[in-house]
C-alpha cells in the first residue's frame, strides 16, 4: 500500500496516544485519574463518595478511561476495582514530551511570553 502524506505524518502510536488524550479531555476523568494515582484500587462507589455525580455517570467515565487503556478493571467478588495503568500514562506523557521537544525554544518561554509588556520601551 503506498504511503500517503497523511500516513507519513502520523507517527507510530499516535492513534493510541490520541485516544488517551481524548479520554483525558474531561475534568471528571482527570479527577478520576488523580484519585487513582493517589490511591489504587478504587471501586465506583469510592468515586461516588468524592464526586458529586450519579453512579451511572461515573461508570460511563470509568468505561471511557478503561477503553482508552488508561485504567485497568479487576473483579474482587462482586466488586469492580479500578487501578491506574501507570505505563499507559507514562507513554502518553512521553508522546507529549516528544512533541514539546520539537517546538522552537523547547524548555524556554516563547518570545514575548512571560515578560511584561513595556509598550516597546
Amino acid at each position: 500500500m503506498p504511503q500517503t502524506a497523511h500516513n507519513a505524518a502520523v507517527a507510530a502510536g499516535d492513534t493510541s496516544a490520541a485516544d488517551r488524550l481524548k479520554a483525558l479531555g474531561h475534568p471528571v476523568r482527570l479527577a478520576i485519574i488523580r484519585a487513582l494515582a493517589r490511591r489504587t484500587p478504587c471501586s465506583c462507589g469510592d468515586f461516588c463518595d468524592s464526586l458529586p455525580l450519579a453512579q451511572s455517570t461515573i461508570s460511563q467515565h470509568l468505561k471511557i478511561l478503561k477503553d482508552a487503556g488508561l485504567i485497568c478493571l479487576t473483579r474482587e467478588g462482586t466488586r469492580s476495582c479500578y487501578s491506574l495503568d501507570a505505563q499507559a500514562l507514562a507513554e502518553t506523557n512521553r508522546c507529549l514530551d516528544a512533541i514539546a521537544a520539537l517546538a522552537p525554544g523547547a524548555g524556554r518561554p516563547a518570545e514575548g511570553h512571560g515578560k511584561a509588556n513595556n509598550g516597546g520601551r
